[in-house]
């Protein structure tokens, strides 16, 4: 089973690795071996994967490789090796969540997520990097320090999946988990120039988690094209008894879909440059826009729009704050340990009272009944990922947006927030490069479970605006 003259498997799809493997071209072994080459050349000068599980991977592989020969049924993901954000907790593989506390943690128990990939028949590889408990935009941490982006390596990959896309976008890996509340899988999938998806709430299991009942935040693939996206989160999504909020999708397979679908005619887009009413970078705009409108050549049509959801933010910084005091209630008595951000995180949601709430929650439901309107008229939103270009590796977040000063550290990725606000399925997507040769990502925000439309329309996208690689890979 052994092909020497293989080319580079780690610069294919993951849907090209599928087949290859399925098709005993390659085998999950010489996959694997692939990916750990990149990752010795090229992991020590980015730090994205920070626990690497290559023994435990290895014999996974080789497992693989024995169900090909013996003719079993394979699952989607069989002999693919697929890295994990490091707080999703995985049997036997360190999970850390970024913080000193937690620094030789190892769990006894899968995520449910993990436990899906894995029975899809993915290789589990390893941990990525992510700030303490995912709480920050930029991926840094006192255990394991910075993540750097492949596209220039004195800037910020995001976060806080920015260990997963950087994993990605270099052929570490050919796929990655990633959790999204605020941006977490969108904003690292723009920096970064690959695909990344926040599904519907309750899509993908949630367990464990200690808000179980939370829509917040979300489990989602990363990944370098669209086809590969629908075709991890496949293996993510459906009825789990372990989570009170999950749902089965009213589709039976996103891959499927993306696979096959031909053209954009009759869809209807909308193009916004700013939701969130803090401004965006002049070149980011002018790049998303065009991109937008470049779908009219696949058959949509496309639209721009007024569309301004910034009644949004002091919700989310509510409803943000509860959920972080929610999410350490077991840790408050050693809150002085905690690093700057999930400290101030945590304080700041001591401070809410229920009237604050309530207010929060009656506007919420008011912008999502304009979201509701938007959608009868079009199919699909489309606005800039991010507001900003990357930023120094070295600088928290970023404090202005076109010489305008922000209000809150977070509201930077506040076009981003709003759409968790509203339980949205989204997902951000390579729109071309800026004139230092940086991706720019497009966000796609769809009404609940059209995760196949909006990685449709995420394919043709990538097909109008390839970036092709990072200099770091």
């Amino acid at each position: 089973m052994r092909n020497p003259m293989t080319n580079d498997l780690t610069r294919k799809s993951a849907v090209e690795l599928a087949s290859l493997i399925a098709s005993r071209s390659v085998s999950p072994v010489e996959v694997l071996d692939a990916h750990l080459d990149v990752i010795a050349r090229v992991n020590p000068k980015l730090n994205a994967i920070v626990t690497l599980a290559d023994a435990s991977a290895r014999a996974a592989a080789e497992n693989a490789e024995a169900a090909v020969m013996r003719g079993d049924r394979l699952g989607a993901l069989h002999g693919l090796p697929v890295v994990i954000k490091d707080i999703t907790p995985t049997a036997g593989i360190r999970t850390t969540y970024g913080s000193p506390r937690f620094k030789d943690h190892v769990p006894a128990e899968d995520a449910e997520v993990v436990r899906r990939l894995k029975a899809a028949g993915a290789i589990i590889l390893g941990k990525t990097n992510t700030p303490e408990f995912a709480a920050g935009a930029n991926t840094f941490n006192d255990v394991f320090g910075v993540t750097r982006n492949p596209w220039n390596s004195a800037l910020s990959p995001s976060g806080s999946s920015g260990g997963s896309a950087v994993a990605v976008a270099t052929g570490m890996a050919s796929l990655a988990q990633g959790t999204d509340f605020g941006c977490s899988i969108r904003m690292p999938a723009s920096f970064n120039g690959i695909v990344g998806i926040r599904p519907t709430p309750g899509l993908t299991p949630n367990y464990p988690m200690p808000l179980a009942w939370d829509p917040g935040q979300v489990h989602g693939p990363l990944a370098r094209t669209a086809e590969d996206a629908a075709l991890m989160l496949d293996a993510m999504i459906g009825f789990s008894r372990r989570s009170p909020i999950s749902v089965a999708p009213p589709w039976s397979s996103a891959f499927t879909i993306v696979d096959t679908v031909q053209d954009l005619k009759g869809l209807r887009i909308a193009y916004v440059s700013d939701i969130s009413g803090i401004g965006v970078d002049n070149e980011i705009d002018v790049i998303c826009r065009a991109a937008t409108m470049s779908l009219r050549d696949a058959g949509a049509t496309v639209e721009e729009i007024h569309f301004d959801m910034s009644d949004g933010k002091a919700p989310y910084q509510a409803w943000r704050g509860l959920w972080m005091v929610g999410q350490q209630y077991e840790n408050l008595d050693q809150l002085e340990e905690f690093g700057m951000n999930l400290k101030h995180n945590v304080e700041a949601g001591l401070k809410i009272t229920a009237l604050d709430f309530a207010a929060s929650e009656q506007k919420r439901m008011e912008l999502f009944l304009e979201f509701a309107k938007l959608f009868e008229g079009f199919d699909l939103l489309m606005t800039p990922q991010s507001p900003v270009k990357q930023f120094p590796v070295n600088m928290n977040y970023p404090t202005v947006v076109n010489g305008r000063t922000l209000d809150n550290y977070t509201d930077w990725i506040a076009g981003s927030f709003l759409v968790t606000l509203m339980s949205l399925p989204a997902g951000s997507a390579p729109a071309g490069l800026t004139s230092e040769g940086l991706p720019t990502g497009i966000q796609v925000v769809g009404p609940r479970f059209e995760e196949p439309l909006i990685l449709s329309a995420m394919k043709f996208l990538q097909l109008a605006h390839p970036i092709g690689w990072p200099p770091h890979r």
